[in-house]
């Protein structure tokens, strides 16, 4: 799950045409904070993935699903 978000946050970053830089600015964080995330280099509190998730024009849905 952790790998799938960061794609998915790479993804969303590149398809809105933002540099990490732009993004963090944005969410109003450091750069580096970004580029740790996207390295997979931290373990983000919900609260950061809900500042990410505002900064995309998003909500943040967390759910448990089913092992099958």
């Amino acid at each position: 799950p952790k790998y799938e978000l960061i794609k998915e946050i790479i993804r969303e970053r590149n398809a809105q045409n933002l540099t990490q830089k732009q993004f963090a600015d944005k969410v109003g964080i450091k750069q580096s904070n970004i580029s740790r995330l996207e390295s997979g280099n931290c373990n983000p509190s919900i609260d950061f993935l809900q500042k990410i998730a505002r900064a995309f024009g998003k909500e943040l849905h967390i759910e448990f699903r089913q092992v099958q």
